[in-house]
């Protein structure tokens, strides 16, 4: 079985690392890293793809990864034998909230992101109870990002459509897990019919980051008979 993975933003692959191993004894792990690609969620869609032949594959995303997720879903309905949906939504962005994400694509192009970004960022991230270790490893993540990648990453995710309609026609087995602190998504942000729901506490909008080993344990379990 494959598991295709697809990070969350401003992170890259590495936010996987800490559940590697345990998906790693079970199955084919895949988490490509978005980096300087194409330039909106379509074209990232068709590269992830490329990449992945004809092959069916279970397909998990989070945050951002989730709005690949849904790209690629619309995009090879056939090849999806299961979708993982991580503290993400279907609704495209309201005005205010694209032009939010504009301004700081211009802002990291002209400034780079060290600093600035994970100040303004890491408080939504994280559930209140994060551990340092966690917050030290996504500073040093988030630091690491190129502006242009993160201007890339915030276009194309600022032009993205609505997928409420899609997600409601989905009829494989779908897992949605939402972190209990989760400040950035509510709730109700996914709606997929007959979808297992899990929230797990102690955890912010990251989970697998911030709770690799519980996060990994739900998924491991749904993916052993999911309903």
């Amino acid at each position: 079985m494959i598991l295709v993975l697809l990070h969350a933003f401003p992170l890259d692959s590495r936010m996987w690392d800490g559940v590697r191993e345990p998906f790693a004894k079970r199955l084919r792990l895949v988490t490509p890293d978005l980096g300087d690609g194409p330039p909106s969620l379509d074209d990232a869609a068709d590269a992830v793809l490329a990449g992945l032949g004809d092959e069916p594959f279970v397909l998990g995303g989070c945050s951002m990864g989730g709005y690949l997720a849904m790209a690629i879903l619309r995009k090879a309905p056939s090849q999806v034998a299961g979708l993982l949906l991580v503290d993400t939504k279907s609704a495209a962005d309201t005005p205010e909230a694209r032009a939010n994400r504009l301004a700081v694509a211009a802002q990291a192009e002209a400034e780079g992101v060290t600093g600035w970004l994970a100040d303004a960022m890491l408080p939504n991230l994280v559930s209140p109870r994060a551990r340092p270790e966690v917050l030290t490893t996504l500073r040093s993540l988030i630091d690491s990002q190129s502006g242009s990648v993160v201007a890339r990453a915030q276009r194309a995710m600022a032009a993205r459509p609505d997928s409420t309609a899609l997600l409601a026609s989905v009829t494989m087995p779908t897992l949605v897990v939402r972190g209990a602190d989760d400040a950035l998504m509510p709730p109700d942000a996914i709606q997929v019919p007959g979808a297992r729901m899990v929230e797990l506490a102690g955890c912010g909008h990251l989970p697998p980051v911030e709770d690799p080993d519980a996060f990994a344990a739900v998924v491991l379990n749904w993916l052993n008979g999911p309903s």
